[in-house]
């Protein structure tokens, strides 16, 4: 006797696949059964397989092309330029904001909704905020094009929200193995794991969150298992921050030697704000108890990671 036919696992359009974080959602949606079609941009994504799509966000056409053939369920949006010191201005705006408003067009032309559209914006968009901790109700305050760009997208994406079930989602600072050493805790990882006598950074007196991407990964699968009504917005976010000094000593005990600080005035920023921390209030009670790894336990697990 034939065995029943195993029933279609739905299916999600993840764009910015082959990013950082990409790759962390895109295993933790795949565990949790999900077929996930991944959409990168040409430049970085290869179309090895029909689950990894090569397209241009500022490509219309195309964009509404591959959303007709994937008829995605639900859809994670974390495509777009993340860099806050990225060169190119007029990038930044035209990826994070028209490449955005390119899939938003596509998925309200599908015959049928999906189910959950998460789009990841950014915490900078609370720029110097003095509050702490800082919740979803912090009017935003972006210093930074890349901040104001992320702003702008959420109110463009607030057009689509009686069209498309639309989740907003403000992540904090959060790190882990394949972070571009361009990042913080990337390049502190980086020094210690080649044994380097000293290392240059800006301002050590300040506290950031530094939450673990694989908790990241597990916030976005269990926001979209929740679907919340269109137009929810929450923090990605611990609510916990950490200084740079607790780091490096952290850092220190791992790998078995103290390392010489110095601190470089080029890259200490004006008006630096001393602390950011998130409310993860609201996001707990929409998902319940969040993910908790210790941040020692994810500088270790970067350490110990193979080379790239």
């Amino acid at each position: 006797m034939a065995s029943p036919a195993e029933p279609a696992r739905p299916r999600l359009l993840l764009t910015g696949s082959s990013g950082f974080t990409g790759r962390y959602v895109r295993a933790e949606l795949e565990r949790a059964g999900w077929h996930v079609t991944g959409l990168g941009h040409a430049a970085h994504a290869r179309e090895t397989s029909p689950d990894e799509r090569a397209v241009d966000l500022l490509d219309r056409e195309a964009v509404a092309r591959t959303v007709a053939e994937v008829r995605p369920d639900a859809v994670i949006h974390l495509a777009a330029i993340a860099f806050v010191a990225h060169g190119d201005v007029d990038a930044i705006y035209r990826c994070n904001v028209v490449g955005t408003r390119h899939l938003l067009e596509a998925l309200a032309a599908l015959p049928r909704t999906p189910r959950a559209v998460i789009l990841a914006s950014s915490a900078n968009v609370y720029g110097n905020a003095t509050v702490e901790p800082i919740d979803e109700d912090t009017p935003p305050a972006p210093a930074n094009d890349y901040a104001v760009s992320k702003l702008a997208m959420e109110y463009m994406a607030r057009l689509w929200c009686e069209r498309l079930p639309l989740v907003l989602v403000r992540p904090f600072n959060y790190t882990g193995v394949g972070q571009s050493p361009q990042f913080l805790i990337p390049k502190i990882v980086d020094h210690f794991r080649r044994r380097a006598a000293a290392i240059e950074l800006g301002n050590l007196e300040v506290w950031r969150e530094f939450q673990d991407v694989r908790a990241v990964a597990a916030c976005y699968r269990r926001l979209l298992e929740a679907a919340p009504p269109s137009g929810s917005v929450f923090n990605l976010c611990s609510g916990q921050a950490w200084s740079l000094r607790e780091v490096l000593t952290m850092m220190e005990t791992i790998a078995g030697y103290r390392i010489e600080v110095r601190v470089n005035p080029a890259y200490v920023r004006d008006n630096e704000v001393r602390r950011l921390v998130g409310s993860a209030a609201r996001l707990a009670a929409a998902i319940g108890p969040l993910p908790a790894i210790p941040l020692a336990d994810t500088l270790r697990w970067m350490y110990e990671a193979p080379a790239a």
